[in-house]
């Protein structure tokens, strides 16, 4: 039976959850034949959640793939894909838009808006776009580059473009933009390299500006553009504005209509280190916080803190969920998020008073959240700028959650949430200086020295897991898990067909019963999924897409890790699903073969190792992997065929593939340190290739860590 707005079943949910209105409105205004997608979450609440039910939990078993569509960028994939009238819209990496017929999955245009290949150097984590937006026949994309450009929905034609960032700084677009009330709203990232975040709001007709809110203050001798931000102010010390501050708005909104407020959540402090941002002191507003703002003039309403004076790169950026529940035997408007730092709140959203907070995951920076104060209460271990000594915590800088979007079955009242156990050890950097170039954190990465031998590799594996873990937010408990071996699982879709559909890591588009977590049914993506599904129906057949394909932070810089043995592809696709589907992907074509590594033996005599190994992880790792292990997003360096000492120069400090992405460090690097990394990363091949020859252990990827 296919799926129809009818009076009998509009509301019928259970145990009295309601509905939000606005959803309600949105399904009722869709014809029988089409159901949309036609916002980054379903609707302004961001629930994730439909009421498709033609794909159930007894028809599930009957789901094969209608169609899929080969991308032409094989990087990672993030993208919600978005469904209006029959047309299904996508980004994908390079910030690359394409729109396909959502039933025959016919390519009608591409649009590609040439992002230089060097800007990724101000990426932290991969060239990634997590999605458009579509309004009144138009396609709003941000760029990496720092771009809005708003397309014809029918043409894919550029409308207008306009320039969101100062060009001199290091700022990225990879989040997607939300329309709401005739504007575009648009964030940034680019806290890992210095910059002072902001959220912007442009006329959705004409791409004028309207109005601009700083997340954290700047210069205080100079006037402050709104007047919390001399509020803000008084929580910082320092000169924090000559490093940037942070706070950038990468990922998350929401939008309620009746209270007619926008939700913003805002990211990490630059540099991580307090001491070294603000003096050791302060709360740092508004650093990890959720805020609400009126949407069109941007004025501020209230704020809640999630980590005050944050060091850890706990960002409040996860995605941010609208919902009506009831605490107490009272109904009550409440926003939900799960943030870095491990805990999952419930906050008033007319107030932003915080009603609970529990851990969702293994923490070890705090015991608990204070109800009273709304503050963490830490464990002072945890504050390595203040102590000045290393620290092993739970949750690391990617977050027991980070941006892989949970969903929201109001039937079940359960959030479907992936997350992750990833150790990391913070400490500080004594040698810490401003780079041009790469990450700016006041934090050693890859501390210590990783070791060398497979069991102890395996080891530091072992720790690393992720999870799909189905919360009810109201008890504030776990009701099941399904445990994976790896982290960066993907984002999750609820559906009234009592299913819960999640991709992960391992290349597994999976679909699991929502109230009990049973294994229902799976495809073989043949390439790890991080992106979130949707559904929607085109002439009465309901439709599941997924966008798959690896990297991001899971592919590159210490999320390498998890990838021992390069098995985890990346083929880029869109895959969309349907009842009795019948198409087949090709066979996967073989790993290519890594090279034996012949290291050159060139190198100066007063080469530092230990220097380079920390020159590495500061300005190269976040790419090319901690300790030098690849996924293969980025090439693995000990591989390389370019570690004689004239081409790597060439490339590392003059920029001789800058068109290929790699940017020079000229003005970052000397070549003094230069040829540090290079002594490092053929210390690196050559222990590679001892492994290699002592163990007898080259698969058919030629791997060895």
């Amino acid at each position: 039976m296919h799926y129809r707005i009818t009076a009998s079943r509009r509301p019928a949910l259970a145990a009295g959850r309601p509905v939000a209105a606005a959803l309600l409105l949105a399904l009722a205004a869709c014809s029988p034949a089409n159901v949309d997608w036609a916002e980054h979450g379903n609707g302004p609440e961001e629930q994730r959640f439909s009421r498709l039910d033609d794909i159930n939990a007894e028809s599930v078993d009957r789901l094969g793939l209608d169609w899929f569509a080969d991308l032409d960028t094989d990087r990672g994939q993030e993208a919600t894909p978005i469904a209006v009238g029959g047309k299904l819209y996508v980004s994908t990496a390079w910030s690359m838009v394409k729109a396909f017929d959502g039933r025959t999955g016919k390519l009608l245009w591409a649009y590609d808006p040439k992002v230089p290949r060097e800007w990724a150097v101000n990426a932290c984590c991969d060239v990634v776009n997590r999605g458009v937006a579509v309004s009144k026949g138009r396609v709003f994309v941000g760029t990496l580059d720092g771009r809005l450009v708003a397309l014809d929905a029918a043409t894919g034609r550029p409308v207008w473009s306009t320039l969101t960032i100062d060009p001199a700084k290091p700022y990225t677009i990879t989040g997607a933009p939300r329309v709401v009330k005739g504007k575009v709203i648009i964030g940034n990232g680019g806290a890992e390299y210095g910059v002072r975040g902001y959220v912007s709001a442009y006329d959705a007709d004409t791409g004028k500006l309207a109005w601009r809110f700083y997340t954290v203050p700047g210069d205080p001798s100079k006037p402050f553009e709104m007047p919390i931000l001399a509020r803000a102010a008084r929580t910082w010390a320092g000169t924090w504005w000559k490093m940037g501050g942070g706070g950038t708005v990468w990922d998350s909104m929401a939008y309620d209509p009746t209270l007619d407020l926008l939700y913003i959540g805002t990211g990490n402090g630059s540099p991580w280190n307090r001491r070294i941002r603000s003096a050791g002191k302060g709360d740092n507003l508004f650093l990890s916080s959720i805020i609400a703002l009126r949407p069109e003039t941007g004025a501020y309403v209230w704020h809640y803190q999630v980590t005050p004076g944050d060091e850890w790169d706990f960002t409040a950026t996860q995605p941010i969920m609208l919902a009506d529940l009831t605490f107490d035997g009272k109904p009550r408007k409440v926003l939900m998020q799960a943030p870095k730092n491990g805990f999952f709140y419930v906050l008033d959203r007319a107030t932003g008073k915080l009603l609970s907070a529990k851990a969702f995951a293994p923490v070890t920076w705090a015991s608990g959240i204070d109800l009273k104060t709304g503050r963490p209460i830490e464990n002072p271990a945890a504050r390595y700028s203040e102590t000045g000594k290393p620290f092993l915590q739970m949750p690391g800088p990617l977050g027991a959650h980070s941006w892989y979007p949970m969903s929201f079955n109001p039937g079940t009242g359960l959030v479907y949430l992936p997350t992750q156990t990833f150790p990391f050890l913070y400490a500080p950097d004594g040698e810490y200086r401003h780079n041009r170039r790469g990450w700016n954190l006041g934090a050693q990465m890859g501390t210590p020295a990783l070791p060398d031998a497979h069991g102890a590799l395996a080891a530091i594996r072992s720790t690393i897991k992720g999870a799909l873990v189905a919360w009810d937010p109201v008890r504030q408990r776990e009701v099941w898990r399904v445990d994976y071996g790896e982290a960066f699982n993907g984002g999750t879709l609820a559906t009234a067909g009592d299913l819960v559909f999640q991709g992960n890591a391992s290349g597994r588009f999976v679909a699991y019963k929502a109230d009990d977590g049973r294994r229902m049914w799976s495809f073989d993506a043949q390439s790890g999924i991080m992106a979130a599904p949707v559904t929607y129906a085109v002439a009465g057949k309901q439709y599941i897409a997924v966008m798959a394909g690896y990297g991001g932070v899971g592919g590159m810089g210490p999320g390498a890790l998890t990838n021992p043995d390069r098995s985890k592809r990346n083929i880029s696709r869109l895959l969309v699903f349907s009842l009795e589907g019948k198409a087949h992907l090709p066979p996967a074509p073989p790993v290519a073969a890594l090279p034996s590594p012949a290291p050159p033996v060139d190198l100066s005599a007063n080469a530092d190792l230990e220097s380079g190994r920390r020159l590495y992880e500061r300005s190269c790792g976040t790419c090319h992997g901690s300790a030098a292990i690849s996924a293969g997003i980025a090439p693995d360096l000990r591989y390389s065929q370019m570690l004689a000492k004239e081409a790597f120069h060439a490339v590392v400090l003059d920029g001789a593939l800058r068109d290929a992405g790699m940017a020079g460090f000229a003005g970052t690097l000397s070549a003094a340190e230069v040829e540090n990394v290079r002594a490092y990363l053929v210390a690196r091949a050559k222990l590679a290739l001892a492994l290699r020859r002592a163990t007898h252990a080259a698969s058919p990827q030629g791997h060895a860590p």
